[in-house]
């Protein structure tokens, strides 16, 4: 099979689809990589480090698109990108259909195969996929939230820990996740005042195990999700529906009654966030104020880190990839019903219910869409 990575052009996105010994594996099993020139520069990776691993370089994402069997890419397609997919290529990235109707449109029209990483599950239920990025944008949640706190940044000017004598900042975690665990850890471990809330009792009961007392677990209900809101420094949202649209857990409302200079991070925005007042953003201008409330929305957190997020997503990714290159994708997806879950639309045919749902879009059972064109 031949396997473009095309270098990603969304706002301060450095990451790449693939390093260079990932390359290497594919190319070890018969596969051609191509790799669009640069696209690994952000992070340290040259074009001369991808050649010496086997694949060849392009001088444009055109030409990657054009001549590739599958592309595998990070981001979801900008416009640009989805207007250059061919029917029946085989688009394998992160893509957050549910809240993103120009792209669910645009894919259904181009006729390809879109396996999403953030739906992909394994024998557990869990999101192999989404795991590394939910386990770097959770730890830098809290990162971003300690410095949305600083007064140059339009918070109250409070230390996350606090010191000797002055309280430290509290922070609510809404979801025990892998977000929100990774993100109470980090603050637990700067000595923050943390309380996570959750619906799931089995998770509140691991939280209360590993945490033992230094973060509070709480069963979530709108009563216990407004009183902690508004009694919080910072707030982070870390709540996930696979593949849907993320609640809104915390109406404009509560924004409103929050204490002025405090902080929402919203790392639930790339499924079109759990705060009503949430907006995407960007890395170059990641914050906004609304109600005296301190907004972090930057819908590719982990591309901050690109170079930690790029190794980690790619141990995760690449069995995957070489699942379909080394199968195809029909045999590949019906042969694993992980994978399965991934596909959201082929075809022109919308196969992820959670995506029809969003947009009353008619859904077709995934296997049944793969074998209409067998």
């Amino acid at each position: 099979m031949i396997i473009g990575v095309p270098k990603e052009i969304k706002n301060h996105e450095y990451r790449v689809g693939m390093i260079p010994s990932s390359v290497r594996e594919l190319v070890s099993h018969g596969h051609q990589v191509l790799i669009e020139t640069n696209a690994g520069h952000g992070i340290g990776i040259s074009d001369n480090d991808y050649i010496a691993s086997g694949a060849s370089i392009l001088p444009t994402a055109a030409d990657i698109f054009a001549k590739a069997e599958m592309i595998v890419k990070v981001k979801e397609p900008q416009a640009v990108e989805r207007a250059l997919l061919k029917e029946g290529q085989i688009l394998f990235t992160y893509l957050h259909l549910a809240p993103d109707f120009p792209q669910t449109e645009e894919l259904i029209k181009s006729k390809a195969v879109c396996i999403a990483y953030e739906t992909v599950t394994d024998n557990m239920g869990r999101l192999p996929l989404l795991a590394p990025m939910s386990e770097v944008a959770g730890r830098m949640s809290i990162q971003a939230g300690a410095q949305a706190l600083e007064k140059s940044r339009g918070g109250c000017g409070l230390l996350l820990s606090g010191v000797p004598g002055v309280a430290p900042a509290k922070v609510v975690v809404l979801g025990g996740g892998v977000v929100g665990a990774n993100a109470a850890r980090m603050a637990v471990g700067l000595r923050a005042d943390v309380t996570i809330i959750d619906k799931n009792i089995d998770t509140l009961r691991k939280l209360d195990e590993e945490f033992q007392g230094s973060a509070k677990v709480l069963f979530s209900t709108k009563d216990t999700v407004e009183q902690n809101v508004l009694n919080a420094d910072l707030v982070i949202g870390a709540v996930l529906i696979p593949g849907a649209a993320a609640p809104k857990l915390v109406t404009k409302q509560h924004i409103s009654q929050m204490k002025a200079g405090s902080a929402v991070v919203d790392v639930a925005i790339d499924q079109g966030g759990c705060f009503e007042t949430s907006h995407a953003t960007t890395h170059a201008e990641p914050t906004y104020i609304i109600d005296d409330v301190v907004h972090y929305c930057v819908a590719n957190m982990p591309g901050a880190v690109a170079r930690t997020s790029t190794y980690a997503l790619n141990n995760a990714t690449l069995p995957y990839i070489l699942k379909l290159a080394n199968k195809g994708y029909q045999r590949a997806l019906l042969e694993d019903s992980g994978l399965l879950n991934g596909l959201n639309v082929i075809h022109g045919k919308v196969t992820c219910k959670a995506v029809a749902d969003a947009f009353q879009l008619d859904y077709v059972d995934p296997r049944q869409a793969i074998e209409m064109f067998n």
